[in-house]
């Protein structure tokens, strides 16, 4: 049976996964419906580019020239192997603090939504934003490509406070 704590943890992680993909799916059909038709639509002075574009390489399209054997392995079936053997590490961990749990399960449903449009939509990813200023600018991205992002940069934040945390405790 699993504890009171490891059912809220569980219920947290599900309700994180759930969210990112319902709010990348949606995004991503508002997208089709709307922009993919349409010239790009510019905020904030080209700060914020709303541009409909189908990706079938991975961040900033690396691998789209690659033979779809290829992109089928490197693409869809490594990273889902990965996406699985991630969320038993996060369902089943004993150590995992809550702020590592949630940056892993933003990463889960990011790479889980991400998967989904691959295996629906003949191996492309559907992007749409894009931010920057002047030739400095992003990738085209989704709101999955948010999250994982998000989560990255969480854990990068988490790892230097450790750090900060120990080297105070080594003094």
């Amino acid at each position: 049976a699993l504890s009171n704590t490891k059912m809220k943890r569980w219920i947290l992680i599900m309700i994180i996964i759930a969210a990112v993909i319902t709010a990348d799916q949606i995004t991503k059909e508002l997208a089709r419906e709307y922009l993919a038709d349409s010239p790009t639509i510019s905020y904030l002075g080209n700060l914020f580019l709303l541009h409909y574009a189908e990706n079938d390489g991975a961040f900033l399209s690396m691998g789209s020239n690659w033979p779809a054997p290829l992109r089928m392995i490197l693409l869809t079936i490594i990273p889902v192997i990965f996406l699985f053997i991630l969320l038993f590490v996060v369902l089943f961990s004993r150590e995992m603090d809550i702020w590592t749990t949630i940056a892993f399960a933003l990463i889960l449903g990011g790479g889980l939504s991400n998967m989904w449009d691959r295996l629906v939509n003949n191996g492309f990813v559907v992007d749409f934003m894009n931010m920057g200023i002047g030739s400095l600018r992003t990738g085209i991205f989704n709101v999955a490509d948010m999250a994982i992002t998000t989560a990255f940069f969480m854990i990068v934040i988490h790892m230097i406070m450790q750090r900060i945390k120990h080297k105070k405790t080594d003094i």
